[in-house]
């Protein structure tokens, strides 16, 4: 439905505090789901998603990720989008930036959806975390960490309608 998608887009706020309240086992493959479901550039799906739910590491990954990532310390789920380079389109391998990126919107869509608040953390081009990460994850050469996405019920539950149009970010020709 249409005004259920607008509604998702216009209400969807970055949420960084998180009840203790588990996320099922279904809801998390429905948003990894909604993750694999935007395009790719020549349908390469040239991307890895690393998924926790271990609040041990995801306290790691926030110390790797600097204070920005603080959301991960009372976060019951993140996943880690990563570029896997050996499936990347061979004409134009940088691609896998915007398939990882069109990947993370769709998967805070569908958890805003599900009634799941989430943040997205940048760590991608930040050379520092992108080492600190796939040190800390021992990730294979091929991956490199795009984004962490942090997932969880929100405490502050008030979503409302936000009208961020802004006519001097558009151009008419």
């Amino acid at each position: 439905n249409i005004m259920e998608t607008l509604d998702a887009i216009f209400k969807r706020k970055s949420v960084r505090e998180f009840l203790d309240k588990e996320i099922s086992d279904e809801d998390m493959h429905t948003i990894l789901k909604a993750g694999m479901s935007g395009p790719s550039c020549a349908n390469k799906k040239d991307w890895k998603f690393i998924v926790t739910k271990d609040q041990d590491l995801m306290n790691k990954m926030a110390d790797a990720n600097g204070r920005p990532a603080t959301p991960l310390r009372n976060a019951k789920l993140t996943i880690m989008v990563c570029g896997d380079l050996n499936k990347a389109f061979p004409m134009a391998k940088d691609y896998w930036i915007i398939d990882g990126s069109i990947a993370c919107q769709n998967m805070i869509l569908a958890a805003f959806d599900l009634g799941i608040g989430s943040v997205w953390l940048g760590t991608y081009p930040q050379d520092d975390r992108v080492n600190k990460q796939k040190e800390l994850l021992n990730l294979a050469d091929n991956l490199v960490c795009h984004s962490i996405i942090a997932f969880g019920y929100p405490k502050d539950n008030e979503f409302a309608y936000r009208d961020q149009f802004d006519q001097t970010c558009v151009e008419y020709r």
